[in-house]
């Protein structure tokens, strides 16, 4: 922040530590590599299903699941089946392939690190990275196939079977320790990795979240989905205490809530309460953003919860929620990494989300109609 700018509005943070969040000065304009996305790269096979499908899957209308066993058919049934979609898939790569699409110029301010395999749609992933205009690095790996995500849609509800298979390759160091990968870590200025990162390389998380609270920098998470909270809470613990904005929807909070010992159901509660989990960088307080899917947005700074109204949509006009919540980190931190105050990252968001859910996939029109 150059000494020159205007001040923001001061929040009080700690007797000796204040941070400060722009108000009213000229945003900073991103330049490449300055958003760091890390996650599982997987190619999307959206269908329109049926309950049957669902039922006999034993899936759920509306939750994220990583594939067992006795899912592994469901891959080939969708393909042979219904109409299938494939699109370049990933929580985080969606969300940072999002928040480029909202910033359009310059190219590659966002950086996507993950692994793939040596195979056909590892080459789909690498093309569709490119034309979206992020700097992708894949780990590529001949052990493990490029992973997958069936995308099972019944109404407005999608229900996601991942497939990590090369995804779950990751590797610390093969990949992140090398010097020319490390070198566009230090260069970003806001990191964000979903939690579904969690399962696959904890080392990988804790060495970026680090290094972004030793430079006061802002290291993102999402609870991404139920099972992260109940499974992996040691990891996503263990990455807590370096998190300066935490997403998550209301069925994700209400589960950390649980696991947590909040005792309470109360959305701004849960928010207030994650909100005050210790922290490493007492420069930042922590930000909780939480949705609710068409109810108001949640976001709790200190003692003080913001609640924001999420853009009207017709019904009619949803068709296909899946990428909704990625879209919507996606359009906040691409106002986050401007520099731009939290209600503006907020609005993004759920433009961003307002236009993903209106398309199949986590995929956009040419350029975006907000300012």
């Amino acid at each position: 922040m150059a000494s020159e700018e205007p001040k923001a509005k001061k929040i009080k943070l700690s007797k000796e530590e204040k941070t400060e969040f722009p108000t009213k000065k000229a945003p900073a304009k991103p330049s490449p590599n300055s958003l760091f996305g890390m996650g599982n790269p997987l190619l999307d096979i959206i269908a329109v299903v049926d309950k049957d499908l669902l039922d006999k899957y034993t899936l759920k209308a509306n939750d994220v699941i990583l594939a067992e066993d006795k899912h592994k058919a469901l891959f080939d049934e969708l393909v042979k089946k219904f109409k299938v979609e494939y699109h370049a898939g990933g929580a985080t790569q969606n969300s940072i392939k999002v928040a480029q699409w909202m910033i359009q110029e310059p190219h590659n301010v966002g950086t996507f690190f993950g692994c793939i395999g040596k195979d056909k749609f590892g080459e789909i992933l690498k093309q569709k990275a490119e034309e979206a205009h992020i700097d992708a690095h894949y780990y590529e790996q001949d052990e493990e196939p490029t992973g997958t995500c069936a995308a099972c849609i019944t109404g407005d509800n999608r229900s996601l079977v991942a497939n990590l298979a090369a995804a779950n390759c990751y590797k610390k160091d093969k990949h992140l320790d090398l010097e020319e990968n490390w070198k566009l870590v230090e260069k970003a200025k806001v990191y964000y990795i979903a939690g579904f990162f969690l399962t696959v390389s904890l080392e990988s998380i804790l060495k970026v979240a680090k290094h972004a609270s030793e430079n006061n920098k802002l290291f993102c998470l999402n609870l991404s989905a139920p099972f992260i909270s109940q499974f992996f809470k040691d990891n996503l613990m263990q990455v807590m205490p370096y998190v300066d904005v935490l997403f998550g929807n209301e069925t994700e909070a209400a589960t950390f809530a649980k696991e947590q010992d909040f005792e309470t159901k109360d959305i701004k509660e849960i928010a207030k309460k994650a909100q005050a989990l210790p922290k490493v960088n007492t420069k930042r307080q922590r930000i909780v953003v939480l949705t609710q899917g068409k109810e108001e947005t949640v976001m709790a700074l200190g003692d003080k919860i913001d609640t924001f109204p999420v853009l009207k949509i017709d019904p009619k006009d949803i068709v296909d929620t899946n990428g909704a919540g990625d879209a919507f980190v996606g359009g906040f931190l691409s106002e986050l990494v401007q520099e731009k105050p939290l209600d503006q990252c907020v609005k993004a968001a759920h433009y961003s989300a307002n236009v993903i859910i209106r398309r199949v996939g986590c995929t956009f029109p040419e350029k975006p109609d907000f300012n």
